[in-house]
């Protein structure tokens, strides 16, 4: 070993010994409000424009008409724009679920909170879209036998909320919020039936309490958000036109 290195060693042992032992005691911060008055950066603002632009075009754009504003507070059971949001689902993903199974969807389920926004009187745009449903939630098929279905029923008839339902579904309960009458496509539901039922991948994940999903026969992910769902269904109509029905109705005698 050379004298250089020598004391190079020397040196760092040196400087380690007089290193003392830290702790830390206390962590402080503050809170950097954001607001108008900071200033942007041009350079970032110019190059985010165009695609700004772009983004807000294609929101903006027109692709149906409301006549009437539509929300979900409209109603006990259903309401126009829950009858909507299913119809829409069983509308645009039983083509795409029959293509891939040879089977058809026999109603759809969704949820009242999943209903973000209303639809105002005057044009729909795709930004409608985004705002009444805001979230990534999938649409995916899940085979339940008539017995899970009861189940549903049961948990429908004490939600004492307007879930919306697709037109398949009639449900009539008495004044005691007892299911009278039930019947899918005009057929009694037969509990040892296999059917297929359209919803979101957040309920069948158990949101909003919703456990009838499981155990199932077989669960079909279609990858379809049901915000596509509804830009699409837009799409093809020139004036929407929902109606509050009976398909879930409570009758008071």
């Amino acid at each position: 070993m050379s004298i250089k290195h020598v004391i190079l060693l020397f040196s760092t042992v040196a400087v380690l010994s007089c290193v003392e032992d830290y702790h830390l005691t206390k962590i402080e911060g503050k809170r950097i409000e954001i607001n108008d008055e900071i200033n942007g950066d041009e350079s970032i603002e110019e190059f985010v424009k165009p695609f700004r632009e772009n983004v807000n075009n294609n929101l903006d754009s027109v692709i149906s008409f409301a006549p009437e504003t539509y929300s979900k507070s409209d109603g006990e059971y259903n309401t126009a724009i829950g009858n909507l949001m299913a119809d829409a689902v069983f509308e645009e993903a039983n083509p795409v679920f029959n293509k891939r199974t040879g089977e058809n969807i026999d109603f759809v389920i969704l949820n009242h909170g999943g209903i973000r926004s209303i639809i105002p009187k005057g044009n729909i745009t795709t930004r409608t879209a985004y705002k009444v449903m805001p979230f990534e939630n999938s649409t995916v098929v899940v085979a339940l036998k008539g017995t899970q279905i009861n189940e549903m029923l049961k948990y429908l008839s004490l939600a004492k909320r307007a879930h919306p339902l697709s037109k398949q579904v009639q449900i009539t309960l008495d004044k005691d919020f007892q299911v009278t009458t039930a019947s899918i496509n005009n057929q009694p539901i037969d509990a040892d039936r296999t059917f297929y039922v359209a919803t979101n991948d957040y309920l069948y994940n158990g949101g909003d309490r919703m456990s009838f999903f499981h155990p199932n026969d077989s669960l079909y992910v279609l990858d379809y958000k049901i915000r596509n769902v509804l830009i699409d269904y837009f799409k093809k109509r020139d004036t929407i036109s929902p109606k509050i029905d009976n398909r879930f109705i409570q009758l008071n005698n």
